[in-house]
């Protein structure tokens, strides 16, 4: 077969797609319809879930899976946009890491607000300005983000979802010399991820924190004495990547949570998030924790953090394999109530696959 018979059996495979895809948002428009009028969210985690899994089953390999679902987060994207939303509140601005994660996880098509900080992503949520916020919880290499965890206390929105973003540093500058630079700008906990690198190629340079990684290649493109790491996507004006890749992990990760007013449903693989504090007596902690071990209920993660009202009183965020509707999860979640000054289920969600 010859190139351009080849080339023709593409454009023919082409016309058919966009045929369905048109086919497919009339479908979408009527869905949207439908929710309106049953006041139903436009979002739903566990049916996003289980259309990707599906799609990756469907696939026969020749096609890359991380792609195709890729390409089936833009097409839902824009079934989203048919359907009359949502919009989405980001620690802005554009280009940072949150709102990679936000665009990987709601695609392109719908519209995105950039907050200043944690704090207003929640407040955007929750007095409906937006209709999902997007929030970093925890890195791989620097752990925990405190802001987003101490907002949940007063707040009733809950975890729908979660994105893991793999994280790859560059060091960007107007330089094309380490020998040249006296000042880096970043946000702090990305100085963290990177700091046995920082340390052995550019010790002479003064580590400046700044709101964002956008924040910081914008100050950077205005001093060629100055760099900043960031994604190359941040990259503005005569920015030029220097160093890449320069984390010190290579797996680094961070994962973010998807803030909602209305639950998910269960889906094959879920999560459970809660937040508890123990009552002031011996072996407190070892009590809430134990109708877990009984049960054979694995917790991925535990994180303390002071309440701020009382000294040495502290709340526990902890994360639950499966989702809080599980007969067995459920049964610990009552026993466990009975022990706890104080218990707040923050949500059951759907894993990411990343």
């Amino acid at each position: 077969m010859n190139l351009d018979r080849m080339r023709k059996q593409i454009d023919s495979i082409d016309t058919k797609i966009v045929r369905l895809l048109d086919q497919r948002a009339g479908v979408s428009r009527s869905i949207g319809d439908y929710k309106r009028k049953k006041g139903e969210p436009v979002y739903v985690p566990d049916r996003e879930q289980r259309v990707l899994d599906r799609i990756q089953s469907l696939s026969r390999g020749s096609f890359p899976k991380e792609s195709l679902r890729a390409v089936y987060a833009e097409i839902m994207s824009g079934s989203l946009k048919l359907e009359k939303g949502p919009t989405i509140a980001y620690l802005g601005p554009e280009f940072t890491f949150a709102h990679q994660a936000s665009v990987k996880k709601f695609g392109r098509s719908v519209r995105y607000v950039p907050c200043d900080s944690i704090a207003d992503i929640f407040t955007e949520v929750e007095n409906g300005r937006c209709t999902y916020g997007v929030a970093p919880v925890e890195n791989s290499t620097e752990g925990a983000v405190y802001h987003t965890l101490d907002s949940f206390i007063d707040s009733d929105l809950k975890i729908c979802s979660e994105v893991v973003l793999r994280i790859h540093l560059d060091l960007l500058s107007v330089s094309r010399q380490f020998d040249g630079i006296r000042k880096i700008y970043s946000h702090p906990h990305v100085f963290g991820q990177c700091r046995t690198w920082l340390e052995a190629n550019v010790p002479q340079a003064e580590m400046i924190a700044v709101s964002s990684t956008a924040a910081a290649a914008r100050v950077a493109a205005r001093n060629s004495r100055s760099a900043c790491i960031a994604s190359r996507l941040a990259a503005v004006g005569r920015l030029r990547v220097l160093a890449e890749s320069i984390q010190d992990n290579a797996s680094n990760v961070t994962r973010f949570l998807v803030l909602s007013r209305h639950d998910a449903r269960p889906t094959r693989s879920d999560k459970t998030s809660i937040v508890f504090s123990v009552k002031d007596q011996p072996g407190a902690l070892h009590q809430v924790l134990l109708p877990f071990k009984k049960r054979g209920i694995n917790l991925t993660k535990i994180e303390s953090r002071p309440s701020k009202t009382r000294r040495w009183d502290y709340y526990f965020f902890v994360d639950i394999e499966s989702h809080a509707s599980n007969s067995r999860i459920a049964a610990a979640l009552k026993e466990v109530e009975a022990e706890c000054a104080y218990l707040k289920i923050l949500g059951s969600y759907p894993k990411s696959s990343l």
